[in-house]
Order: structure tokens, then sequence, then C-alpha cells
């Protein structure tokens, strides 16, 4: 089932495109990986699907019900947000918020899944901890366990392991790679091409020229083969 289809996107702000003849498709189960330049547009991107901003041209549709409410998104982090002062437990449940609509306490049953997705993070034990006090690895862990609490389909990353040392990075790989198994849709913007050919089954790229298509069409393309080249990537598949 598609969830996603973009057709020939334009990408930019008033000041000017960022990026241009953008198409994909992104079907139930996929894992989607966006790499490309820096300024390449892949913030951009993100931000479309997350209807925080029209596209300047083209079409971006969502079918098989999906809605951009129904993305959990998790961002890269600020310093301000590292050391946002709240419990586990309160950042956890925060992802239920679409649920609630004008409501402004959450159910038990709200309750009980943010628990249960802190329990699937593995960081049940943290729940009453302060958010700031902990690591890197750690505060990952809760916004993917807030990012549950909003979706049951669809997960946007941007640069989810940007920061963390290369042991917590190939957990956290794995933790994604596993929700995907399970049956969410991952879409994860990335500057590590290595991982991206190493989870992804698909792979978007923007840039000067832009290409969509499975991961083994990717590292047999030019475009694939050149990026690897610049970007100084391992096709470990």
């Amino acid at each position: 089932m598609t969830l996603i289809r973009a057709e020939d996107l334009t990408l930019g702000y008033e000041t000017g495109v960022v990026a241009e003849h953008i198409s994909f498709t992104v079907e139930e189960g996929d894992y989607l990986c966006i790499i490309g330049e820096n300024g390449s547009g892949k913030s951009t991107l993100i931000k479309a699907l997350l209807k925080l901003r029209e596209p300047m041209g083209g079409a971006l549709r969502f079918d098989g019900g999906l809605s951009a409410r129904e993305i959990g998104y998790l961002p890269q982090q600020t310093q301000v947000q590292r050391d946002f002062p709240a419990s586990v437990r309160e950042i956890v449940q925060s992802g239920c918020q679409g649920r609630c609509g004008l409501r402004p306490f959450y159910r038990k049953e709200e309750k009980q899944l943010a628990a249960d997705n802190m329990e699937r993070m593995g960081i049940a034990d943290l729940a009453d901890r302060c958010y700031r006090e902990l690591s890197g690895g750690q505060q990952q862990r809760v916004l993917l366990a807030r990012a549950l609490c909003a979706t049951q389909k669809l997960l946007l990353l941007d640069e989810p392991v940007t920061g963390l040392d290369p042991h917590v990075t190939a957990q956290l790989y794995a933790l994604i790679e596993q929700l995907n198994k399970e049956g969410l849709t991952v879409i994860m913007v990335s500057h590590d091409v290595t991982a991206a050919v190493r989870y992804a089954s698909h792979i978007l790229h923007i840039g000067r020229e832009n290409f969509f298509g499975t991961k083994e069409e990717f590292l047999e393309s030019r475009i694939g083969r050149v990026f690897f080249a610049e970007e100084g990537g391992k096709a470990d598949v």
C-alpha cells in the first residue's frame, strides 16, 4: 500500500528554489533513506512531509489513510532541547498530544501507551529521571518512544545518530531496523551513506542530480558511485 507519493516536487523559500524535480513513493513497510549534499534540500523536504511548508510546485500526496499528523517525528536536537528540564515520562507522554485533541489531560490508555513504548525502547527504569541528565543515546531512545506514541504507521527520523559514539550509534540503528521489521515504515534523513545502504530498502538522493530507487539500484547507478566516492562510504550491504 502506498503511503506517500511525491511527483516532480519543487522545494524552496521566498528567497528561491533549493531543490526541484523530486519524485518518490513510500510503500507500507519501506525503509527509505534520504541522502544528499549539505544544502541540497533534505530539511526542506522534511518540512513538506510534516506539512510545515507547502511545495512550490509538483504534488505531494498522502495515501493509505496516512496524514501528516500521524507521522512520528524524531528531529535533530539543539542544545536547548537536550537540556529540557522534564521527566522522561512527561516527554514520552507528550507524543500522545495528537490523540488528545483539545483535551488538556492524558487518559489511562494514553498513559499506558507511553509506558509500553518506554518498555519497548528499554527506558522504563528511566521514567522518573530528568531528561537533561541522560546520555545522548538514552535521550534518543526517549525521543523514539515519544515518536512511537504519535504513530503506528510511519517514523520520520532526522539524522538520529548525530553526536553519538560508534557503539551507541550501532545500537540505535539496530533498534530502528527492528522497528521496521515489526511493520513500521521508516524515513530517515542521514549523512551516513554507509548506514543508508546497509539498512535501507530504498534511497532518495537529492542534489545536482536526483535519484530514487532500491539501494541495489543506487549502488549500481552512476550517481551512487560518484556519491559514494565523494563521501567515502563503504558499500557493505
